[in-house]
């Protein structure tokens, strides 16, 4: 599925594709690296190759192998942060005093 809006590709170094991405998924045996609930890895076969923090750093200790279901969940839920993060502070009226109170 491609997004027409994302320019997170043309981020990439020329490399990735073809060197970066394999050694990533060779050094996790091609397995997500993802850990479920019950404490065990993820059983699935790694398909995406994340950054774990700063996505402009591509050294390896700053990557890892995913599934994609566990890609897509880590995505959305650093989505939902930065919109959170963007979005106004709620305003709310001050709460009255009760009158009894005064």
């Amino acid at each position: 599925m491609a997004w027409a809006s994302s320019r997170r590709r043309a981020e990439l170094p020329a490399d990735w594709a073809t060197t970066i991405r394999p050694r990533i998924l060779a050094r996790d045996g091609y397995r997500c690296t993802a850990y479920m609930r019950d404490g065990g890895r993820c059983p699935a076969a790694a398909t995406d190759v994340d950054h774990i923090g700063d996505r402009h750093d591509h050294g390896d200790n700053n990557l890892q192998s995913l599934c994609r279901w566990h890609h897509r969940r880590k995505t959305a839920a650093e989505s939902a942060v930065a919109r959170r993060a963007k979005r106004p502070p709620l305003r709310r009226r001050p709460a009255e005093r009760h009158p009894g109170l005064r």
